[in-house]
């Protein structure tokens, strides 16, 4: 997995009525794109260090 400052990060739901997790990825830890990413997650206003799973993929920014 690759990104860069701007993408977005999607957590989709593992479990049945779970919510999908929708943030924007502020750094990344490394030069090459790959993880961890700190990411603002925008349904709590907060901002973590993420290690993703199978379960997310990344949406690119406009460029």
């Amino acid at each position: 997995m690759n990104a860069r400052v701007g993408d977005r990060v999607v957590v989709e739901a593992i479990r049945l009525g779970g919510e999908r997790r929708i943030g924007i990825i502020t750094t990344v830890e490394h030069a090459d794109g790959t993880p961890p990413y700190r990411v603002h997650w925008l349904s709590d206003d907060r901002t973590t260090l993420f290690f993703p799973g199978p379960e997310t993929h990344i949406e690119a920014a406009a460029r």
